[in-house]
C-alpha cells in the first residue's frame, strides 16, 4: 500500500479524551477515531490488525474442532426472561441496549449471546450422538458502560470472539475447557503477549468455574493476585488468602468508652491503643433484588480487613430464594438519603455495634423488615475485641461473641485479598500484585442455562437430560488496544510482528531523488512478491516527519533508501530495538523473511 493513497494523517497533540497511553497512540497514530462515547471507527490500519488478531483467534478456534456461525445482533427479550437474565442485564448491571420494535416487542442488542446459543441447541440437539459441540462466531457486542474509557479497552461497541460447547456430562465439558485455556495462552503467545491465566468470578455469566486471561499492563483496570512460584494466580475479586495474625489484645475487661471523633479504624485504634486486628468493624449494605425486595445487610468483618462486594453479591445471590427473587440487581453502602427512605430513627454511622436493632427499619411493602446478618470468618474468633457502642462518640471494649453480642448465624468469606497476605496452599509464599487486562474468560456454565431453557439431549439409557455447557470469550478489539498498553516507548506503538497492520515501511527520504524512488520502488515489488505485507511512504513530507511516522505507527522494520544506496545498500531498522544497520539491496529480502519467521516463532 501506498502511503499517499491510504485515509491517514497523524496528530502531534494527544486527543483531550485519552487517558492512557494505549488510547492516545491509536487516535495520535491515526488507528482510530472517536466517533460518539465509547464509539470508535476503526480506520484502515486498525482493521489489518483486527483481522490478524482475528485470524490467529479463528485458526486456534479451528484447530480444537469448533465451528464457526454468525448469530443475531438482535436478541428477542422473551429468551432472556426465560433464562432470568433481563432484568440483571437491563436493570441491574443495565449494560443492555434495550428496544422495541414497532410491533412493541422488547428487543436487546447482545452484550453476549447465552441465550441464543442456548436456543439453537434446545431446536437441533435431540440425541447424546450429537455430543459433544462447540459453536463461536467473531462478531460486534454492544455494551452500556455507565462510563466508557480507555478507547477500545471499555467501548459501548467492540469486537468479541465468543463461543459455547454443549456436552453429555462435566468431565467432557472439563475436556473442552482444558482445550480452550491451552487455545487461549496459544492465541496470546503467538500475539507476542506477556499474559497471566487468573481464577476468577463468574459475575453475570454464572457458572461454577472461570477463569481469566490478562495482559500484564501498568493501566489494566483489574488487580490480579499471584504468588512468585506460579502455583497461584487470581483476580482480586476472586482471590483468597491468609489474613495476618491477630494481634493480643490489650482489653481486659467489658467496658463502654468514650471516643470522639474516631468513625474510622484507624482513627479508633490511635484513641485505643489497639491494632485493627482487635477491633471489629460493622459495614451495612442495602441490595434491591429483581423482584424489586429491598434487604437491609450487615456484615461484621475484623477492622484490618475490606469487604468484598464482589463475594458479598454472590453470598447474597445465593440467597435470592429466600427473598423470593433470583438475583441481586443492586448492591450499595446507604447514603444519608437512601437511609431516610426506610430507617426508623437515624443510625450512629461510624460507631454501630453487631447487634444493631431491627427497630431501625420502618415496616413497608418490599422491605425485608429484619437485618440480613452476616459475619466474616476473620471476625468469628476475635476475644476481647472494640466495636461500636450504638451511640455516636462511644465504643465498647473488651467485647465477645456469645456474651456481649450474639453470634451471626451466617458465616461467610467476604474479606478482600491484598498483596502481603499470605498463600493458602503455601503459608510460606507472600502474594504479590500486578495489574492486568482482561482480553479473555473460559467459563464452565454446567446446566445453568439449559435446565432454565429446556435443551436438554436424550441419553444412551433413554434419559432426558439437560446439556452442561461451556462459554469462552475473547475480547479481539480489547487485545489489539492492550498489545499497544503492553508495548510502546516514547516515540510510538511497537507492533509486536504477527499483528502489525504492516510488516515493513519503506521510507522515501526525498521522493524527487529518481535513484531513490527507483529503489523503494523496486524494493516494494520484491517484498510484495516475497509474501511480505509493506508501506511505501510516497508522501511528499520531510525525512524527519516520515520517520516520526513511522515510529509513530510502529511497523516492526523501517527501510530507508538514504544515502546508503550509492554502496547498493539501504539502511534497516528495527522498531522494537531501533537498532539500524544497512543491508545489501540484494540480500534484503531474505534477511528480513528470516527476522520474521524468527519472531513469529518466538
Amino acid at each position: 500500500m501506498r502511503l499517499s493513497q491510504m485515509l491517514f494523517n497523524t496528530l502531534r497533540d494527544d486527543p483531550a479524551e485519552a487517558e492512557i497511553p494505549s488510547h492516545k497512540l491509536l487516535v495520535r497514530a491515526g488507528y482510530i477515531r472517536r466517533i460518539g462515547s465509547g464509539l470508535y471507527a476503526y480506520l484502515p490500519l486498525m482493521w489489518r490488525v483486527l483481522q490478524k488478531v482475528s485470524q490467529i483467534v479463528r485458526e486456534e478456534m479451528n484447530a480444537t474442532g469448533a465451528q464457526e456461525c454468525l448469530l443475531p445482533q438482535l436478541q428477542p427479550s422473551d429468551l432472556w426472561q426465560e433464562s432470568g437474565r433481563w432484568e440483571t442485564y437491563t436493570k441491574a448491571e443495565g449494560i443492555m441496549f434495550a428496544l422495541q420494535d414497532r410491533q412493541k416487542r422488547e428487543l436487546g442488542l447482545g452484550p453476549t449471546h447465552e441465550e441464543v446459543i442456548t436456543t439453537i441447541a434446545r431446536d437441533m440437539i435431540r440425541s447424546y450422538r450429537q455430543l459433544p459441540v462447540h459453536l463461536y462466531q467473531i462478531q460486534t457486542k454492544f455494551r452500556d458502560e455507565i462510563r466508557p474509557r480507555f478507547g477500545l479497552m471499555r467501548g459501548r461497541e467492540f469486537i468479541m470472539k465468543d463461543g459455547y460447547s454443549f456436552h453429555t456430562n462435566r468431565d467432557s465439558l472439563k475436556q473442552t475447557y482444558q482445550d480452550m485455556d491451552r487455545a487461549y495462552r496459544n492465541m496470546l503467545r503467538r500475539c507476542s503477549l506477556k499474559f497471566q491465566p487468573v481464577q476468577a468470578d463468574s459475575g453475570a455469566i454464572g457458572g461454577g468455574v472461570s477463569q481469566e486471561f490478562m495482559v500484564l499492563a501498568e493501566a489494566g483496570e483489574d488487580e490480579v493476585l499471584y504468588t512468585e512460584d506460579s502455583q497461584y494466580a487470581a483476580n482480586v475479586e476472586k482471590a483468597v488468602s491468609l489474613p495476618a495474625e491477630v494481634q493480643p489484645s490489650p482489653f481486659t475487661e467489658y467496658k463502654k468508652v468514650e471516643t470522639p471523633n474516631t468513625n474510622t479504624i484507624a482513627t479508633l485504634c490511635e484513641a485505643l491503643g489497639c491494632d485493627a486486628t482487635n477491633t471489629v468493624k460493622n459495614v451495612l449494605y442495602q441490595a434491591v433484588y429483581d423482584n424489586g425486595m429491598t434487604v437491609l445487610v450487615l456484615v461484621n468483618i475484623r477492622g484490618d480487613q475490606d469487604v468484598n462486594e464482589v463475594k458479598l453479591s454472590n453470598e447474597l445471590t445465593a440467597l435470592a430464594p429466600e427473598y423470593g427473587a433470583k438475583a441481586v440487581l443492586a448492591l450499595t453502602v446507604p447514603d444519608p438519603e437512601a437511609q431516610s427512605k426506610w430507617a426508623a430513627k437515624p443510625l450512629p454511622l461510624g460507631y454501630i455495634d453487631p447487634g444493631l436493632g431491627d427497630e431501625y427499619i420502618t415496616q413497608q411493602e418490599n422491605l425485608a423488615p429484619k437485618f440480613l446478618r452476616l459475619v466474616d470468618k476473620t471476625a468469628v474468633e476475635l476475644k476481647n475485641f472494640a466495636t461500636g457502642a450504638n451511640e455516636t462518640g462511644y465504643h465498647v471494649i473488651g467485647a465477645n461473641w456469645g456474651d456481649q453480642f450474639v453470634l451471626p448465624d451466617r458465616i461467610v468469606d467476604v474479606r478482600t485479598a491484598k498483596a502481603g497476605d499470605l498463600a493458602v496452599h503455601d503459608p510460606t509464599q507472600i502474594l504479590q500484585t500486578a495489574r492486568g487486562i482482561e482480553v479473555g474468560h473460559i467459563f464452565q456454565l454446567g446446566t445453568k442455562y439449559s435446565q432454565a431453557m429446556n435443551a436438554t439431549f436424550t441419553s444412551e439409557q433413554g434419559e432426558e437430560l439437560p446439556c452442561y455447557m461451556g462459554c469462552y470469550g475473547v475480547g479481539v478489539s480489547r487485545l489489539a488496544q492492550a498489545a499497544v498498553e503492553q508495548s510502546y516507548d516514547k516515540n510510538g506503538i511497537i507492533w509486536p510482528v504477527a499483528i502489525a497492520p504492516y510488516t515493513v515501511i519503506i521510507c522515501v527520504p526525498n521522493i524527487t531523488d529518481s535513484q531513490q524512488m527507483e529503489v523503494a520502488e523496486k524494493l516494494y515489488q520484491d517484498l510484495q512478491e516475497a509474501g511480505i505485507e509493506v508501506l511505501l511512504d510516497d508522501r511528499n513530507e520531510r525525512a524527519g516527519v516520515k520517520f516520526k511516522d513511522a515510529d509513530l505507527i510502529g511497523i516492526p522494520y523501517r527501510l530507508v533508501t538514504g544515502r546508503a544506496i550509492k554502496s547498493g545498500k539501504v539502511e534497516c531498522v528495527e522498531r522494537a530495538t531501533l537498532a539500524s544497520e544497512e543491508v545489501a539491496i540484494d540480500d534484503l529480502v531474505s534477511v528480513l523473511q528470516e527476522r520474521i519467521q524468527t519472531a513469529l516463532n518466538a
